[in-house]
């Protein structure tokens, strides 16, 4: 029972990091555009985000994987 209420007093730190710092963690990846694409999808303690590279396998030109975290932010146009 210890160990069941820690891992849940661990996820709630994490959560609230998450949502303090504004980061997310990778959930999946998927290659689009003929390859030339990539979208990334990540958690944050908002929801689920998405996000678009431009995708190399050299890494010269774009990313060859996706990040790990990323900082979400929201874009208002007035």
């Amino acid at each position: 029972m210890k160990l069941f209420i820690r891992t849940i007093g661990l996820l709630a730190v994490i959560w609230l990091a998450m949502l303090l710092t504004g980061y997310g963690v990778l959930t999946g990846s998927t290659k689009n555009a003929a390859g030339l694409g990539l979208q990334c999808s990540y958690l944050t303690a908002r929801g689920v985000i998405s996000a678009q590279y431009l995708h190399t396998d050299s890494g010269v030109v774009g990313v060859t994987e996706c990040p790990l975290l990323k900082k979400s932010g929201e874009v208002i146009d007035n």
